[in-house]
C-alpha cells in the first residue's frame, strides 16, 4: 500500500508544478484542501481562494521544474520536500525550495499546506 500511495503523491507532486508553470487552476481546485492554505515566497499568507486567483494570474517565473523530490509519508500525512529550477521574468535562471503536506482524505489525497522559498 505505501508503494502505492508513493507513486501517487510522486504524480500529484509532478503535477501540482506543473499546475503552477501553467496556471492551471481546475487542477488545483480539485487537488487542494478546502482550508488549504499557502505560504508565499514573500512571506505572505494565502487561503486556498487567494491561491486559485494568485495561480490563475500565471507565475512571474517560467520553466519551473521540480528536484530532488523526498517524500515523507507518515500513514495519512505526507510531507513533500523538493528544489525547483525556473527561469526569472529577466531570462536569468533561479532557484528555490517548497514543503508541501498533504492528507489523505476520503475524497483522496489533498493538499493542505504549502509553502515556496525562492533565490
Amino acid at each position: 500500500m505505501n508503494e502505492q500511495h508513493l507513486a501517487t503523491l510522486t504524480d500529484l507532486n509532478h503535477h501540482y508544478v506543473r499546475s503552477v508553470d501553467e496556471a492551471d487552476v481546475a487542477w488545483f481546485d480539485k487537488h487542494l484542501a478546502a482550508d488549504f492554505m499557502n505560504t508565499n515566497p514573500d512571506g505572505t499568507l494565502i487561503d486556498r481562494t487567494a491561491f486559485l486567483a494568485q495561480i490563475g494570474r500565471g507565475s512571474p517565473v517560467k520553466d519551473i521544474r521540480e528536484h530532488d523530490v523526498k517524500i515523507r509519508l507518515l500513514g495519512t500525512f505526507a510531507i513533500i520536500h523538493a528544489r525547483t529550477s525556473y527561469t526569472k521574468p529577466d531570462g536569468a535562471m533561479g532557484a528555490g525550495w517548497y514543503t508541501d503536506d498533504w492528507q489523505l482524505r476520503p475524497e483522496g489525497w489533498r493538499c493542505v499546506s504549502a509553502h515556496v522559498s525562492r533565490s
